[in-house]
C-alpha cells in the first residue's frame, strides 16, 4: 500500500522528520552520561537544549505519522504494529518532555529522575524504531503498492510474502 499520506516533493514527510528528533534525543542521553562521568554541568545543559529541540521535532513527526497511520486498514497486522509504534513513540516523546520540564530550574544539575526518564525514553526509541522498521521494511507500509499488511513477524524466519492473498489485493 503505497502511501497516499502526507508527502513533500513525492516523498513521505514522516520518515524525513524522524532522524532529527531521534538523533537529538539519543545524543542528549550521551551528554547526560558524560555529565555523570565528569560532573561538569555544561554537558547537562547541552542535553537540556537537545531534548527541547528533539521534543519539538518529535511532535512534528508524530503529527505526520498519524496522517500516514490513518491510511492503514484496520484488522491487519500492520494496523496493530502501527498502534504499538504510535504508543511507544508518543510515550518516548512524553518521557523526554517530562525530563526536560524537570530540568528547567537547573539544567546544569538535573538530578537523577530526569536522567532516568531520558534513559527510559532512549529504550523506547529503540523499541519504537524496531516497530517502525517492521512497518516499512517488513510489511511495506507506505512504500510498496503490493504491501503485505499481514506478513509474519520479521523475527519468525518466515517469508514476508506469507500474508493472505485477500489482504494483498486490498493493499
Amino acid at each position: 500500500m503505497e502511501s497516499r499520506g502526507a508527502k513533500l516533493f513525492g516523498h513521505r514527510i514522516h520518515p524525513m522528520l524522524i532522524p532529527f528528533p531521534l538523533g537529538l534525543l539519543l545524543t542528549s542521553v550521551v551528554f547526560d552520561v558524560v555529565y555523570l562521568l565528569t560532573d561538569n554541568g555544561k554537558w547537562s545543559e547541552i542535553a537540556f537544549w537537545m531534548i527541547a529541540a528533539g521534543v519539538i521535532g518529535g511532535l512534528a513527526a508524530i503529527v505526520f505519522g498519524a496522517i500516514d497511520f490513518a491510511r492503514v486498514p484496520e484488522g491487519t497486522r500492520a494496523h496493530s504494529i502501527g498502534v504499538m509504534h504510535a504508543l511507544l513513540s508518543v510515550s518516548m516523546v512524553v518521557l523526554f518532555a517530562v525530563s526536560w520540564l524537570l530540568r528547567m530550574d537547573a539544567p546544569g544539575e538535573p538530578g537523577a529522575i530526569p536522567i532516568i526518564l531520558s534513559l527510559l525514553g532512549a529504550g523506547l526509541a529503540v523499541a519504537t524504531g524496531w516497530f517502525g522498521g517492521e512497518l516499512v521494511e517488513r510489511l511495506g507500509v507506505g512504500v510498496a503498492q503490493g504491501a503485505h499488511l499481514n506478513s509474519p513477524n520479521s523475527l519468525s524466519g518466515r517469508s514476508a510474502s506469507e500474508g493472505s492473498t485477500d489482504e494483498r489485493r486490498r493493499g
